[in-house]
């Protein structure tokens, strides 16, 4: 495979700084002392692998499961998907949306119990989606294809006028590709405001994984820490890097900082947060700053040569 040809990165590292607030999250998005600086990107955990990237003047969510389809779906069976918390915000608390991007199509980052919402209350809103899941999108999305924004590893899109993506080949728990070349799973390297998060979707390791994300030169890995095992992907709960194969993907890829997530929603389906917290005090003088996504938490992201 050649090498991606990237646009050069701002080299200036990018300064976490963490606010906790006591308020609902969408009293939050909507507070104007809360907004976004200009230069500033501003993270908010969902739950699962859900986040709000708030910018000065552009919202987005990636991976947003705001409802509860999966409860409804699987009541009385095994593993029945009961919420172990309530999310954090709802479609209609939302005032203003310009993109989601769904890395796959299993429910919980792909729901039409959260995607149709919000299509028709943002009639502008497109979705960013795997091409090879373009026919699953526009159903679960209820917009037409002018709306979505198919993708595939290996390319870069400009989504909208100050933000790129570039889709990084995804191995949920096996790395697929279609017929036509186009991988299911995916995760996204999202730019923004000169900062790069890197959101793996759902992902383990394979041999080439940290070179496709460190050429991407990621300043914030948004990784997932729920782990998987025989019982779980035998019953149809294909899995992802464990809390130790996360923090060294992070660290081999390069990338300075790292938000654990995908745990707490699925009692089937999580880690403790105590173990979680542990590495975060283990790693305090590590190679990656590591931190746990935890909601009424805000991640505000800038570069340093703009403070």
């Amino acid at each position: 495979m050649p090498p991606l040809t990237l646009a050069a990165h701002e080299g200036e590292p990018v300064r976490i700084r963490v606010d906790e607030f006591d308020t609902t999250l969408s009293a939050r998005l909507k507070d104007p002392a809360s907004r976004p600086q200009p230069g500033e990107v501003v993270l908010y955990w969902l739950g699962q692998a859900g986040f709000v990237i708030d910018c000065d003047g552009l919202r987005m969510l990636i991976d947003p499961y705001l409802s509860d389809s999966l409860a409804d779906k699987y009541r009385g069976t095994r593993y029945p998907h009961r919420r172990m918390m309530p999310a954090p915000l709802v479609p209609a608390d939302l005032d203003r949306l310009d993109l989601v991007l769904c890395t796959h199509r299993h429910t919980d980052h792909m729901d039409p119990g959260t995607l149709q919402p919000l299509a028709r209350r943002f009639p502008d809103l497109r979705f960013v989606v795997p091409g090879a899941s373009i026919d699953e999108a526009m159903k679960r999305c209820g917009a037409g294809a002018d709306r979505l924004i198919p993708v595939n590893a290996d390319t870069c899109v400009k989504v909208l006028e100050r933000c790129h993506v570039s889709p990084v080949a995804s191995a949920h728990e096996t790395l697929d590709v279609d017929d036509a070349g186009r991988h299911p799973w995916l995760g996204y390297v999202i730019e923004v405001h000169g900062v790069r998060l890197y959101h793996s979707g759902d992902c383990v390791p394979y041999a080439d994984l940290a070179r496709r994300v460190a050429l991407h030169e990621p300043d914030v890995a948004l990784l997932p820490v729920n782990g998987r095992d025989e019982a779980r992907s035998g019953n149809g709960v294909p899995g992802n890097f464990t809390l130790d194969e996360a923090i060294a993907l992070a660290k081999e890829a390069r990338v300075p900082a790292m938000i654990a997530h995908h745990y707490g929603l699925f009692d089937f389906n999580t880690i403790s947060p105590r173990e979680i917290d542990a590495r975060v005090v283990a790693e305090q003088r590590g190679a990656c700053e590591l931190f746990r996504a935890q909601t009424q938490r805000a991640w505000r992201l800038v570069k340093t040569d703009r403070t």
